[in-house]
């Protein structure tokens, strides 16, 4: 008698899973020292100081690139970039980290929306804290009157972070830029135009396509990055007419028989953005002077990180990254001394 060997089935491809940097009560007590810290200032610079001092300690914690490359640029408009990325960590938290219901990340981020209304109708920082707003809100509205942010702008990054809490579906790439990362990823490059400047007034509607280019690049080569985490979210952030022209009606990135349907929508995509990514370029003489170097700097690191997508064939189980030493190949040499400082000082 004589036995046929069958294969066995293939196995789920393991998916990587975001790991939790800061709890939501850790959040909350950082949030709540700083505050309290701010208020006990004498002056409203030295309040101004702390919230810089505690943005900058989020921004460190959370994101080795973007901090590394925010050194280059001049001490104020660095300020500024903190204090913007720690406003907008916290609502991104709320809907991918910490572990709340559908409920409960709606009324945090409805929270989080009428604070910064109240912070928009404070004359200034100390005025913010005494009403109780959140120490980064307080300090992300005086960001908007310095710099002259439009208030709507973060109004529309709120609203993308609402549409998180239930993911929906995305038909086409011109409907993903336009319905998502507009509110999630283009505004943010609208707020650090702003704060970057235009080396001539003529130029600032350049300067503004250049940041909304490489917002959308940024966005998209976190989306590919992130394919695997944000299955495990139920999210699919990759176009429908994509899938649907590689035969997936419904992409399973753990299912081995999808994984190389998937890595040729998501390297269609990584093309896309490199397209964007070198948009931006062409238009970095825009910008003042003063910060073409953090903006090139942000180029090169994630343009990097986007062509590693391109190149991956270790399938969607891997999740690519950009290794330290790469990024100092990619930075401006001149500036090295800056990185160490930037991690030995408190």
């Amino acid at each position: 008698m004589t036995t046929t060997a069958t294969e066995p089935a293939p196995r789920a491809v393991s998916l990587p899973r975001s790991e939790v940097v800061w709890t939501e009560a850790e959040w909350r007590a950082f949030e709540q020292r700083t505050r309290e810290s701010a208020l006990r200032a004498a002056s409203e610079e030295v309040a101004w100081n702390r919230v810089v001092r505690a943005s900058r300690r989020t921004m460190r914690r959370y994101t080795t690139s973007f901090f590394i490359v925010s050194r280059f640029l001049p001490r104020l408009k660095r300020d500024q970039v903190e204090v913007i990325y720690a406003t907008v960590r916290y609502p991104d938290e709320v809907v991918d980290t910490f572990p709340l219901s559908c409920d409960e990340r709606r009324q945090r981020l409805n929270d989080w929306r009428n604070a910064y209304e109240a912070a928009l109708k404070s004359n200034s920082l100390m005025e913010s804290l005494r009403a109780e707003v959140p120490c980064f809100l307080a300090g992300f509205a005086e960001v908007v009157r310095r710099a002259g942010i439009p208030p709507e702008h973060y109004r529309s990054f709120l609203k993308a972070m609402e549409m998180d809490i239930t993911p929906r579906r995305f038909d086409t790439m011109d409907a993903l830029i336009q319905s998502y990362v507009y509110g999630s990823a283009t505004v943010v490059g609208y707020f650090l135009a702003h704060v970057y400047g235009a080396e001539r007034p003529d130029d600032f509607h350049r300067t503004l396509k250049a940041a909304q280019d490489l917002g959308i690049a940024l966005q998209l080569t976190n989306f590919l990055r992130d394919v695997g985490e944000d299955q495990n979210r139920d999210r699919v952030y990759l176009p429908r007419d994509l899938l649907d022209a590689e035969g997936l009606t419904e992409a399973d990135a753990r299912d081995p028989a999808h994984q190389e349907a998937i890595v040729r929508v998501v390297k269609t995509m990584a093309r896309e953005a490199d397209r964007y990514y070198r948009r931006a370029a062409e238009n970095l003489d825009a910008f003042a002077a003063d910060s073409r170097m953090a903006i090139q700097a942000c180029i090169n690191v994630y343009g990097r990180l986007n062509r590693r997508i391109l190149e991956n064939e270790r399938g969607l189980g891997h999740r690519e990254s950009v290794s330290l030493r790469e990024k100092w190949h990619v930075l401006p040499a001149t500036k090295y001394w800056k990185i160490p400082l930037a991690y030995i000082l408190p």
